[in-house]
């Protein structure tokens, strides 16, 4: 007689299952809204267990994010957002780690925490929400702010130089590099589903407006009259072409990128540069377009997976390390560590 088996139905999540019942607190009209609806329709579709997701920031407006996501989750300390993750990851390998910063939080007093966790390559998702901007302290110029910047900070305009993120992610030798914005929902939908399906850092920079103390800071790429323009969205195996028309492209000129037009009697589709994401050379000139759009003769700004390589996760090369030391040695003795080889006993 056979036995028959009856298994749980399989619950189909929603976006709605991954809000929380607290109430969203960011200026009304902040880009964080839109991230955050975003990761919220995401979400259901990685077939990942809510309670197999940690969401862990730091500390600014963006790192409010935990509170509003109904997974796990830690609003940790300024700038170790990228040291928590990693510590968790490093215990618990099989969870899907989240680490929201800003600009302030990840490129300042956290920094070093993210240089380091990009060349160790924890498989962890990093999205770094830059507005240029310190917001939650009320307005001072940030890492990545413009040079000659008014702010709170620096009334008479700042003379830092602006860090750009994805060249110091390159420079750390991150294994997939992205950049996406708030006000366009679709693309940064399939960057976040990209920088989930990477194995390894992933390393996303949104573009995110602040409409109180740095608004518009990225209207040029958003706006129906210019973002055609300035706008350059890579797509795998195609070329770069970019305009309303799609009558603009991007030529290389020895390793130096020039525009050429396109069309009949001009440069061809054929002739232009084609995009291609394992490309480590192409991928650094292509960060380096980061020209600033009110200039003359300015390249457009790119969108989209910049690079993308395959290397050992940190985890996984620990994990071996340990399994690898204990066939050699067996299981340690902890108590015995802890007195060490030396005692001494006081009379």
């Amino acid at each position: 007689m056979s036995e028959t088996v009856i298994s749980e139905p399989v619950q189909t999540l929603t976006a709605k299952d991954f809000a929380t019942d607290q109430e969203v607190r960011w200026c009304p009209g902040c880009g964080d809204y839109s991230i955050l609806a975003q990761v919220q329709k995401v979400m259901p579709t990685l077939g990942i267990p809510k309670e197999n997701i940690v969401i862990i920031s730091g500390i600014g407006c963006s790192s409010r994010f935990p509170y509003y996501m109904n997974t796990y989750g830690m609003h940790s300390i300024h700038g170790r957002a990228t040291a928590v993750a990693s510590g968790l990851k490093a215990a618990r390998p099989e969870l899907s780690v989240w680490i929201v910063t800003g600009d302030g939080d990840g490129l300042s007093i956290g920094g070093n925490h993210t240089i380091h966790l990009l060349r160790r390559n924890f498989d962890v998702n990093v999205l770094l929400f830059n507005n240029q901007i310190y917001g939650l302290t009320k307005g001072q110029y940030s890492p990545t702010s413009e040079e000659n910047k008014i702010t709170k900070s620096s009334p008479f305009g700042s003379i830092d130089h602006p860090f750009n993120p994805l060249a110091l992610a390159m420079g750390a030798d991150a294994s997939f590099i992205a950049r996406t914005m708030d006000r366009d929902p679709k693309h940064l939908q399939s960057m976040l589903l990209r920088s989930q399906a990477h194995r390894g850092s992933s390393f996303l920079e949104i573009y995110q407006n602040c409409n109180i103390f740095n608004d518009g800071a990225f209207e040029i790429f958003t706006e129906k009259g210019t973002k055609q323009e300035e706008g350059l969205y890579l797509e795998q195996g195609k070329p770069l072409l970019f305009g309303a028309s799609k009558n603009k492209g991007i030529k290389l000129d020895g390793f130096k990128p020039v525009i050429v037009e396109v069309g009949e009697g001009k440069a061809s589709a054929d002739d232009l540069w084609i995009h291609d994401e394992k490309d480590f050379y192409k991928a650094q000139i292509l960060i380096r377009m980061f020209d600033d759009p009110r200039l003359a003769g300015h390249l457009p700004r790119p969108f989209g997976v910049f690079f993308e390589t395959d290397r050992p996760c940190y985890e996984d090369g620990m994990a071996m390390q340990i399994e690898e030391i204990i066939s050699k040695k067996g299981k340690g003795d902890l108590d015995k560590l802890l007195r060490g080889n030396e005692t001494w006993t006081i009379s």
